[in-house]
């Protein structure tokens, strides 16, 4: 497991979630959220990226729970 605690825009993000574990899964998710999170008190709003991976985690835990 990482010790990073956020996931900069500038790092990189896998291509396919669908072949993460569900551990490592929640742990990129948590690193997201954390990044999103200290944008938006710094800067007031989350930054495009970020957001759009907070969405892609969504969307890819949302279909693990379908299945």
């Amino acid at each position: 497991m990482t010790d990073k605690l956020h996931l900069t825009p500038a790092e990189p993000f896998p291509e396919d979630l669908g072949e993460i574990s569900d551990e490592k899964l929640q742990v990129l998710d948590s690193q997201v959220q954390r990044q999103m999170n200290r944008e938006i008190d710094s800067k007031g709003e989350a930054d495009p990226e970020t957001e759009f991976r907070h969405f892609e985690l969504d969307d890819e835990f949302q279909s693990r729970e379908g299945s």
